[in-house]
């Protein structure tokens, strides 16, 4: 059974797939099932948006009158320190087109004062999975961490050189560490029960 991931996001793709490889799903992002669509991701909660975004493709795929799954992510960290920023706007928090690099810059500058004893903080991932026949399930995951005081480490993308847990940073991670605690992998963990209910 094909599952189209909502996603242009090279980096979700791969660990995904990677999560998904001893499951019979073809997962495909969603250029290469030849969707090339950005969807507004104007919910307020990183559930809102990943249903509009897996809504979106699926009502696409609906009206090719192809039989799918579809699965959207959506995910970010959340520092205590920030109540809760960068949050949903994790991606656009330093600037519509800013850098993981740059991204990392402005948290560790927001951070700069704030002892290690509040400097917890944690990764949230969101996830719809939208069935064939049109029903939609909601799962979420996290893990809790701190942030550093630098970046470390070359693994990993976004705000993983920043975020730690036990004196490593997630980018310090090998992708199979990271793989089997991240906040993606227990979200994701809860769709593989729900497909599995499917007999898929």
């Amino acid at each position: 059974m094909l599952l189209i991931l909502a996603t242009n996001n090279q980096n979700k793709l791969r660990e995904i797939r990677e999560m998904l490889s001893d499951t019979a799903l073809n997962v495909c992002g969603q250029r290469e099932a030849g969707i090339d669509l950005a969807v507004e991701e104007n919910g307020t909660t990183f559930a809102e948006n990943a249903a509009i975004k897996a809504q979106a493709i699926f009502d696409l795929q609906s009206a090719k009158k192809q039989n799918c799954y579809v699965l959207a992510d959506d995910s970010g960290l959340c520092v205590d320190a920030l109540d809760g920023a960068p949050g949903v706007y994790s991606h656009r928090f330093a600037g519509e087109d800013a850098t993981d690099a740059q991204r990392c810059e402005k948290l560790l500058s927001l951070m700069k004062a704030v002892p290690r004893a509040q400097r917890g903080a944690h990764f949230a991932c969101a996830m719809c999975l939208i069935a064939p026949d049109g029903t939609q399930y909601a799962v979420e995951g996290r893990v809790d961490g701190c942030i550093g005081y630098a970046p470390h480490g070359e693994n990993g993308f976004g705000y993983d050189p920043v975020f730690e847990i036990n004196g490593r940073s997630f980018a310090e991670f090998t992708a199979e560490e990271k793989n089997a605690v991240s906040h993606r992998k227990r979200a994701l963990e809860q769709v593989v029960a729900l497909l599995m209910q499917q007999s898929l």
